[in-house]
């Protein structure tokens, strides 16, 4: 099959390439926390040069000490970054890592002109942001992400890994970041679907943030204690999906949610924790706001939205 109809894995195609190739880039990362700070160490460590663009006291920590990183999967590395607080210089990869909560204030870092043709490449929750980065940077080429992975920082320049991901998931244009993310170790896969590869993400994580969230506790308490919620949201979400154009599979997102461990939460869970703004407008305000605009009935997820707005005001 062709690229154009199946997905393809960088990952095991990387294995093919001579083992001494390494995809060197020029790559900005925006919001270098659990997300971009991992990929910011993979990608130095892997031959790229690296800035992280951060406020100014991270910036500076960054550009003196560089990123830390503790991983089940990778171990214990170090690399060298450069911290700035904005592009100043011509890169040739722009990952756009923040909170969706952070979003706006953190595109001022990243002046249009500046960043000029860049690869844009946003690997966040939800699938309106899409829109905001090719209006606000129309000369760059902004190619549909997806990172599955547990991460977070607990102090500047300090990156926790859990587990065996990163998954990274990209539409093609970013050919050149797959090759490096492969050479890093990272699993990778481009496919040609950009509203499938966004809404089957939205598809596991709407579900498992909003309950999660909810209920202020794991997947286990959500599956005991609001398993008809849980059912319910999982089959609104895939119904807005497909009216998105994708092809969501609703019976193995209930399958995936039923084999969760017990004590999993979600990173919306853990923002609520430890009183930091939720990402709810990113990702349940997107689906109630695709469900409108195709005329879908979504009351459980609108009930649910309503009830953490409620909360968090």
């Amino acid at each position: 099959m062709s690229p154009s109809s199946a997905q393809v894995d960088v990952s095991r195609t990387a294995g093919i390439r001579q083992a001494a190739r390494v995809t060197s880039l020029r790559v900005a990362v925006l919001g270098p926390g659990g997300v971009g700070g991992l990929l910011a160490v993979l990608l130095a460590r892997q031959g790229s040069a690296v800035t992280c663009l951060a406020r100014p006291e991270t910036a500076a920590h960054l550009d003196r000490a560089g990123l830390e990183l503790s991983s089940d999967r990778f171990g214990e590395l170090t690399a060298a970054v450069r911290g700035a607080t904005a592009l100043d210089e011509p890169v040739d990869v722009l990952l756009v890592t923040p909170k969706a909560t952070h979003l706006d204030d953190a595109l001022d870092r990243v002046p249009a002109d500046v960043l000029g043709d860049a690869v844009v490449v946003p690997l966040l929750n939800g699938v309106e942001h899409m829109a905001v980065l090719r209006e606000r940077y129309p000369a760059a080429r902004v190619v549909a992400g997806t990172i599955r992975v547990v991460a977070h920082r607990p102090a500047p320049g300090r990156i926790r890994h859990e587990g065996r991901a990163p998954a990274v998931q990209l539409t093609p244009g970013a050919e050149r970041l797959a090759e490096a993310l492969a050479d890093a170790g990272v699993d990778v896969r481009v496919r040609p679907d950009e509203a499938g590869l966004l809404w089957d993400k939205l598809c596991f994580l709407a579900p498992l943030a909003l309950l999660t969230t909810a209920t202020m506790g794991p997947v286990g308490r959500v599956r005991e204690e609001r398993g008809a919620d849980l059912t319910a949201v999982i089959d609104e979400v895939a119904a807005v999906a497909r009216a998105e154009g994708a092809a969501p599979d609703p019976a193995a997102t209930h399958a995936s949610a039923e084999s969760l461990p017990e004590g999993m939460g979600s990173s919306m869970l853990r923002d609520a924790e430890e009183g930091n703004p939720i990402e709810l407008d990113g990702i349940g305000g997107a689906v109630l706001r695709a469900a409108e605009r195709h005329g879908l009935d979504v009351p459980v997820t609108r009930r649910i939205v309503e009830e953490l707005r409620a909360r968090s005001r």
